[in-house]
């Protein structure tokens, strides 16, 4: 996009109503989205990518780096040119060792600037909003940092609301384990689940919910009977 362009139509796209699902987003767009199977995450997935496209908006899509093509695959079948978006600089695709395990880590505070600077740069370019995406079934796995994830995503929640932008955070309910489904839930103000979206009522505001990771992280003193 030229960033030298006029703004009138950025802004009045960034009036429009932005759908997810079968809602309409409303202040709260910190969303973490759980799905069985990637037909029913795509079926999902596609009509919201193509509207943000459609309206001239930024797409940053984070995805595990085996299942990359398989994504471009489905976003050219959905009537996605992806060709023409990435050469406008509409599309960017990224796998998790180029932006959530850079040098083979998690770093909370590194993931944090990360999605603001995504935020602060599509507002730069000039795209009217930002529709970011991002898989995060590696945070099942062992790697170091990654107990630091749910702090992460706690933290979201400061700086998201700074913004207009979507955030999904993407999760394959066969890859995650079950604490971790259940804390992920805890820190989305708005859930998808069942090909439904709607208010979060076991999110816990982040102050909260981060006092609660203190207590569990603070060695136990045993009490002498």
């Amino acid at each position: 996009m030229d960033p030298t362009k006029d703004n009138t139509k950025s802004r009045e796209e960034d009036n429009q109503p932005m759908r997810f699902a079968n809602a309409t987003l409303g202040q709260r767009r910190h969303v973490c989205a759980f799905f069985h199977s990637a037909e029913e995450e795509y079926r999902v997935l596609l009509p919201f990518v193509k509207e943000g496209l459609a309206r001239g908006e930024k797409a940053f899509h984070i995805v595990d780096p085996k299942l990359r093509d398989e994504h471009l695959q489905r976003l050219s079948s959905g009537g996605v040119d992806v060709p023409s978006v990435e050469k406008n600089g509409q599309f960017e695709l990224h796998h998790w060792h180029e932006v959530y395990l850079r040098d083979g880590h998690f770093n909370r505070d590194r993931m944090l600037a990360c999605m603001q600077d995504v935020l602060e740069q599509s507002q730069r370019d000039g795209f009217p909003l930002a529709r970011v995406m991002g898989h995060a079934e590696w945070a099942s796995g062992d790697w170091p940092g990654v107990d630091d994830f749910l702090e992460y995503e706690c933290r979201l929640n400061d700086i998201i609301p700074q913004y207009k932008d979507a955030v999904i955070c993407l999760y394959n309910l066969t890859k995650c384990g079950g604490n971790l489904i259940i804390d992920v839930i805890r820190t989305h103000p708005m859930i998808l689940i069942g090909g439904i979206v709607q208010e979060n009522p076991f999110f816990v505001p982040p102050d909260e919910f981060l006092r609660e990771l203190r207590e569990r992280r603070a060695p136990r003193t045993e009490v002498s009977a």
